[in-house]
């Protein structure tokens, strides 16, 4: 069973940038990859609060948020 991951991002250089390295250090094998663009899905943006994103660029993996480097708040992206 693969574990499920979700990259929020709002599409600046930082977030496209984290994309690509994530995407490239996950195993496909064992992990399932979403990636969300908050600027054009802000209809999930209650979503990746409720999952604990602060920030974007970030990665939610088994239910845990981790924010990679800061691209911006998500208040900003209302």
């Amino acid at each position: 069973m693969k574990t499920k991951a979700v990259f929020y991002h709002a599409g600046c250089p930082v977030c496209v940038a984290a994309e690509q390295n994530v995407a490239l250090a996950l195993d496909p094998a064992r992990i399932e990859l979403e990636i969300v663009h908050l600027g054009e899905n802000r209809d999930r943006l209650a979503e990746a609060e409720g999952a604990g994103v602060k920030s974007v660029p970030a990665l939610v993996l088994a239910g845990t948020a981790y924010h990679i480097n800061f691209g911006a708040g998500i208040d900003a992206l209302r």
